[in-house]
Parts: C-alpha cells; structure tokens; sequence
C-alpha cells in the first residue's frame, strides 16, 4: 500500500520579487503613458470649451429674445471687460478697464456677465454663471501671463460679444494635437474664443 505524498507548492522570494519588479515597471509605464496630471488637465480643459459655448447660446438666445437689449448693464463695452476672478488687472488678456467681478454667478446683472438673462423670453436658460474650474481664486499662467479664468468682452453698438479662457493641458493648448486655442478664429493664440463678434477680436 504506498502513502500519498502530500507537496506544498508556492512562489520562493526569487519568483515574488521578479513578479513585484514587473509590476512595478508596469505600474511606471502607465503613469508615464497616461500622465494623470495631463489627464486632470484635458478634464478641465473640457469643462471650460462646454461652459464658454453654454454661455455663447444662453446670450444668443437673450440677444433672440429680449425685449431690450443691455450687454453691459449700462457700462461702457468699448472701455471695459469683465471676468470670474477677483483682480483689478487681467494680464494679456483685454482691453481698457477691467470690472471688479468677484467670480459672482448671478444671472440677474450682477454676476461677472453683467447680462440680465431673467429678461430672456421664457426666463433665464442658465440658473448660473459658470466659473474656471481650477478654483473660484484664478491662477496666473506664467506663460501667457493669462488667468485660468472666464473672461467677457462686448460691443453694444454691433450687439456682439466674445467670451475667453485660457487652456492649460498640452493636448487642447497652442500647438498641441487638439489645438483650440489657435485654430478658433479669434486673434488671441494663447487663449480660446468665442462669440458673434466678427474675427473674435474684442
């Protein structure tokens, strides 16, 4: 009668350490193919393309249907500029005086687009003014000298306007594979527009 030979079988430290060495390389190649902070980036980067172009249709709709038209909430367009951060100058990116807005989302005239969009036809489309997603308190790039900010610029002779941001990921920037800022029709390179403002450039 023989006996069953019972064998333990299991990985010895040559093999563990191989298998957490491969690993380990796998783990380095993937956040170098990825690029998280890339990633986060392109994500915010999304987020300012979708709210500059709901805001251009929530002002186009106003312009459509507004019973009096006010771009500027009775301050001068030619003169003044308007954005989400709370500064009296903004970099590169405007002209004349920049208007104190304090990242104020209100949709009544006293938010950073100083639009009254209550008097659309059929009531505000938007419930708020969008803000830049990196933080309420904009961040200087140091390379254009532009805030990561929402900026908004109008001519009320014409009833145009234009609405500004600055992109930050490598993929949606100047030059990258994506590139919005430089190929938007705008005359700023460095920063993404858009509008019913002929040639985009306010």
């Amino acid at each position: 009668m023989s006996k069953n030979k019972i064998i333990n079988k299991g990985f010895t430290l040559i093999e563990l350490l191989i298998v957490i060495g491969i690993l380990a390389v796998l783990a380095s190649v993937t956040l170098l193919v990825l690029n998280p902070a890339q990633m986060f980036a392109q994500a915010r980067d999304s987020q300012r393309v979708s709210d500059l172009n709901t805001l251009r249709s929530a002002i186009g709709l106003y312009l459509a249907t507004a019973a009096a038209i006010d771009l500027d909430n009775t301050d001068s367009c030619t003169d003044n500029f308007w954005g989400t951060f709370a500064s009296t100058t903004g970099g590169t990116v405007g002209r004349g005086t920049f208007i104190y807005a304090t990242a104020t989302t209100s949709v009544v005239n006293t938010g950073w687009i100083p639009i009254n969009f209550g008097s659309t036809a059929g009531g505000a489309p938007i419930s708020s003014l969008p803000l830049d997603p990196t933080s309420i308190s904009a961040t200087l790039d140091s390379n254009t000298n532009s805030l990561y900010a929402y900026y908004y610029f109008c001519d009320s002779t014409n009833t145009t306007f234009e609405l500004n941001c600055n992109l930050e990921s490598t993929r949606y920037a100047t030059d990258g594979d994506d590139d919005k800022e430089s190929k938007d029709g705008g005359n700023k390179d460095y920063m993404y527009e858009v509008g019913t403002d002929p040639g985009l450039d306010l």
